[in-house]
């Protein structure tokens, strides 16, 4: 093998190592860690396809390299945190599901829903320009933010302040819900636009000029309080894309 092969290779095993931070990150109290390790996981992600295309070094090894280290980074890291923040929730709950602590594992769907995803995707031929189903990536950073909407609220400045999101997002009912659909939306046919640049022209990257330009002004507006926000623009502009995705 060549040794341009082996730099997106490389890329795509600290997306893996960044994913192995996260679960550590968790299983040691550190939530913001577990969460912005994730985040770090999802930059890797991007570089590791963006090199191979580059330097021309796509490979078989490296599409079943990044599958598997997505399988931890955004299945199983998500998955344990959310589990974390249902079991923290349902402390002093009324709901039955809570009492009898059956909502916590209503977490497993993200790592069993995301291979699923990452296992049809690797033989799916329709997924070469956009994708059939919510993007593994995607679903995991909008469940890692909610630790960060959570627990840094306090501390984030923003022009418009979100602060119903922290009592929002502290509900476990909401994010068992939100756990529900967004692990549907996973294994599902929904159309969902990529965001991969092969030119820099409007007319072709127009999707994802107006997500990028309206995340901007999110993130300006609401701070750290946008990224969920993103998420749900995504999916948003997907459904409005739907004829010509």
């Amino acid at each position: 093998m060549k040794f341009k092969y082996y730099i997106p290779n490389s890329v795509t095993l600290l997306n893996l190592v960044s994913g192995v931070l996260s679960i550590t990150s968790m299983m040691s109290g550190q939530i913001i860690w577990a969460a912005a390790f994730i985040f770090i996981a999802a930059v890797f992600d991007f570089l590791d396809g963006t090199l191979a295309r580059l330097l021309d070094a796509r490979s078989e090894l490296g599409k079943q390299l990044d599958s598997l280290a997505d399988v931890v980074s955004f299945g199983v890291a998500p998955g344990i945190i959310v589990f974390n923040l249902l079991t923290a929730n349902c402390a002093g709950s009324c709901n039955a599901l809570d009492r009898m602590h059956i909502t916590p594992y209503f977490a497993l769907l993200i790592p069993v829903c995301s291979a699923l995803r990452l296992g049809k995707f690797n033989i799916d031929l329709r997924q070469a320009e956009n994708f059939i189903g919510l993007p593994t990536p995607a679903n995991a950073i909008f469940f890692a933010s909610i630790p960060l909407v959570i627990f840094l609220q306090p501390h984030i400045y923003s022009l418009i302040k979100l602060d119903f999101f922290v009592e929002f997002f502290s509900n476990s009912r909401v994010i068992a819900i939100l756990t529900v659909f967004f692990s549907y939306l996973l294994v599902s046919d929904f159309k969902i636009f990529s965001i991969k640049f092969k030119t820099t022209g409007w007319a072709e990257n127009m999707k994802a000029y107006i997500l990028l330009i309206s995340s901007l002004v999110l993130l300006v507006l609401f701070s750290l309080n946008a990224i969920p926000l993103i998420i749900l623009l995504y999916l948003l502009l997907s459904l409005g894309f739907q004829r010509s995705i």
